[in-house]
């Protein structure tokens, strides 16, 4: 019967691997977390993409009464489709520009200059859905925007 030799590195390749797929491990956590909040700041954009969209060719005669309701309804609705989680109405910010782009409040029977369609008060946590990095959760806020030339 043989004996294996006895020497001081038996658990060494052990420990190494522990250490390197622990860091492995944090960097491909930071990978997906990072790349989510890229997923969702892309999405958002599109949204208010579309937004600023539907309120560049809106009705003068409707654009507050009816149009700024229907803008915010639309980027809602595509950033529900994009499964942006916790997402509201009232994150959604809609802002008429006068003809030098300067802030106004939009006024039907008024045609403006241009629009403004941006997301407010919306963070994302990153490190909520990897179970070993919860409890350092950092918050980023997703600020998009969209400005367009009113066309009609």
């Amino acid at each position: 019967m043989r004996n294996r030799p006895t020497s001081k590195q038996s658990g060494a390749a052990l420990v190494e691997f522990a250490l390197v797929a622990s860091i492995l491990f944090l960097l491909l956590a930071g990978t997906y977390e990072f790349g989510r909040a890229f997923a969702f700041y892309d999405a958002l954009s599109k949204a208010t993409r579309d937004g600023a969209r539907y309120m560049s060719v809106a009705k003068k005669a409707t654009i507050n009464s009816s149009s700024v309701s229907t803008a915010k309804d639309i980027v809602v609705a595509a950033a529900n489709a994009a499964k942006v989680p916790g997402f509201a109405r009232s994150n959604v910010v809609v802002t008429c520009l006068d003809a030098s782009y300067n802030d106004t409040t939009c006024v039907d029977g008024t045609a403006p200059g241009g629009v403004r369609v941006e997301i407010s008060g919306y963070a994302v946590n990153i490190g909520e859905t990897v179970p070993l990095i919860g409890n350092s959760v950092r918050i980023i806020n997703l600020t998009p925007r969209t400005t367009m030339r009113y066309m009609l």
